[in-house]
């Protein structure tokens, strides 16, 4: 039975709403299997039966074939090659790809992790760290992605030359798909994953990734801005904080939470419905 819902909290959360149907499924052995289309009759004259006790409408009676199916390969086939800005080409793993000069390629396989390069949030982050690249901000840098997910954020500073990368997430098939990747990348010496947020205890770093939501990221300005490196007081001297996953309408409620860290607004991307925002560390 699933009851009617409605998302709230950017959908990490969900409330019940009574004034929504109530959709029950039902599996059966298959169809030419011996009474199944008796069975499918039968419950189709019980919900008849049901309409004279004056309940909550009920719908009509659906049903449909579901074949056998590898649904893993099946979503597979749904996640192409995708370039991303000028230099970042993101490839599952199990597409090929010929690398052009100057590409950064970025071999994911997501699993069940967050981050695979199609949704505008990571996007934003990958074009926020190319641009950190071209301004030599990344290079032999120290860097935190907070809420790592699939890593696709943290190989891509490695990508880009940063000395380490150190990646956390609270939810433990992240940190594994994380430290998955990194090992199909290469890139596992400069790339450690662990279970946790932040305060890590290992900062400050000279740039914050942070690609959560503004639910999150709210409650995490101070952590965040403890965990960056702190400048000599003049714009363009401190550590950086690239934060994603800001839904448009909360963008103010989320520059509030950084000006009161004492995060300085850098700059600011968009796609779509969604927002990323670059901070600097000036003290």
């Amino acid at each position: 039975m699933e009851p009617g819902f409605a998302l709230r909290d950017e959908g990490l959360a969900a409330s019940l709403d009574t004034a929504r149907p109530v959709l029950v499924r039902a599996w059966l052995p298959g169809a030419g299997q011996p009474g199944a289309a008796d069975a499918v009759e039968r419950v189709r004259t019980a919900l008849g039966h049901l309409q004279a006790f004056e309940l909550r409408p009920i719908g009509a009676l659906h049903t449909a074939v579901v074949g056998e199916a590898d649904w893993a390969a099946q979503g597979r086939a749904h996640f192409p090659v995708l370039r991303i800005g000028e230099r970042f080409v993101v490839r599952p793993t199990w597409r090929r790809y010929r690398r052009r000069p100057g590409d950064l390629v970025l071999a994911l396989d997501p699993g069940v992790a967050f981050g695979t390069g199609l949704h505008p949030t990571t996007r934003l982050c990958l074009l926020g760290l190319e641009a950190w690249g071209g301004e030599g901000r990344v290079a032999d840098a120290r860097v935190l992605d907070v809420g790592s997910g699939s890593g696709i954020l943290a190989l891509g500073a490695a990508r880009l030359g940063a000395a380490s990368v150190l990646a956390v997430d609270t939810d433990p098939l992240a940190v594994e798909a994380t430290l998955h990747n990194a090992r199909r990348n290469r890139l596992v010496r400069r790339i450690v994953a662990r279970p946790g947020s932040v305060p890590t205890g290992e900062g400050p770093f000279d740039l914050v990734l942070a690609n959560l939501v503004a639910s999150i990221l709210v409650p995490l300005a101070a952590g965040l801005f403890a965990e960056v490196r702190a400048g000599d007081g003049t714009a363009g001297s401190g550590g950086r904080l690239l934060a994603s996953g800001i839904i448009a309408d909360r963008e103010p409620e989320v520059r509030r939470a950084f000006a009161a860290a004492g995060f300085h607004v850098v700059g600011r991307r968009d796609e779509a419905d969604w927002v990323a925002l670059e901070a600097e560390r000036i003290d």
